[in-house]
């Protein structure tokens, strides 16, 4: 980070609104030019010199682009941390200052009704379908209360939310964790995701579109990384896990919560399960291939299907021949 192209970000009052905004959630870039009454382009423009100046982060996700601070009052580097502050001490002393940023906070509440409109309007599409596989899967409450105990007292940490689907796990999960990062696939459940997981610290939540065979993260970026519901629709499991393995540091935990394995092929036909569910052996034997220590698992007898939950802490090391294995059946399906 250097220090004219910040000054030079910080010197336009628009800029400054966005960065108190960002403070506070992710936004789209649509949805700032909703708040500040201004053209996109414009706003974009405003985005651009806030990105090259390192205070603010783009994200693309589908046709949308969203923004989110890079900057904390106690993160590195030292220079964004300090902009963080004056920003939050010219809030609180400067009154015109505060009074703009108040009125825009108050703009937000559109946004959030939004976006709360959109997730009730996809529901309404597939309600039938959601409907049909949870009545499958069990009730909820059981399986969230053992997930809980499955991880115990211990933080989670930096958690990642593997097919976040609705948001709901990552929801269940924020206070345990440092960060949860909810990644999905479908644009679609990324915005039902977020109408869900907007009233969280800025902070706190990460929201970021994504495949499961191919993680967007480095190496040991996670503490905890869940699979909820989510390994069945993996063509290779085998993939998955390991690229679960690889974002994962040492020691930290893995927990795929999915059902036992079942004849029930109208899921494979109608819902694209592409497993019908998995035995303890086979998913022991897919953990411990992808670098993870198995335990023993959790079971739920559900009517007609039984979930289970099965958790693994991650080995310092694979071995050499099940990585190239591995990275070797990725090839041949890329």
């Amino acid at each position: 980070m250097k220090i004219d192209p910040l000054l030079r970000a910080l010197s336009e009052p628009t800029r400054l609104r966005i960065m108190r905004l960002l403070a506070h959630m992710e936004l789209a870039v649509g949805e700032l030019a909703q708040v500040l009454g201004q053209s996109q382009p414009r706003v974009s423009r405003h985005v651009k010199i806030l990105c090259d100046a390192g205070l603010a982060q783009r994200r693309k996700e589908g046709s949308w682009v969203f923004l989110r601070t890079a900057v904390k009052e106690k993160s590195e580097p030292p220079m964004g941390a300090a902009a963080a502050q004056l920003l939050t001490i010219a809030e609180r002393d400067d009154p015109a200052f505060s009074a703009r940023c108040s009125e825009d906070r108050r703009q937000l509440a559109a946004i959030r009704d939004a976006r709360e409109a959109s997730a009730q309007a996809y529901f309404a599409v597939h309600a039938a379908e959601w409907d049909t596989l949870r009545l499958l899967h069990g009730a909820d409450g059981p399986v969230e209360a053992a997930l809980l105990a499955a991880f115990g007292r211990e933080g989670l940490g930096a958690l990642l939310d593997v097919g976040t689907g609705t948001g709901r796990m990552a929801e269940l999960l924020a206070e345990t964790a440092d960060h949860v990062t909810a990644l999905d696939k479908s644009p679609d459940m990324l915005r039902i995701a977020r109408a869900r997981l907007q009233t969280l610290p800025a902070d706190k939540i990460s929201l970021v579109q994504g495949d499961f065979t191919a993680l967007p993260f480095p190496a040991g970026s996670f503490d905890t990384v869940l699979f909820h519901q989510v390994l069945h629709y993996a063509q290779d499991p085998g993939i998955v896990l390991a690229e679960a393995a690889r974002v994962t540091g040492a020691g930290g935990r893995v927990a795929v919560v999915d059902l036992a394995a079942h004849d029930r092929e109208d899921l494979r036909e109608r819902h694209a399960h592409a497993r019908l569910g998995f035995s303890d052996e086979q998913m022991e034997a897919l953990l411990a291939e992808a670098g993870f220590a198995p335990e023993l698992p959790t079971i739920l007898p559900g009517d007609p299907l039984t979930v289970k939950i099965w958790t693994a802490h991650r080995l310092p090391s694979a071995e050499p021949d099940a990585i190239s294995e591995i990275q070797d059946r990725k090839t041949e399906l890329s």
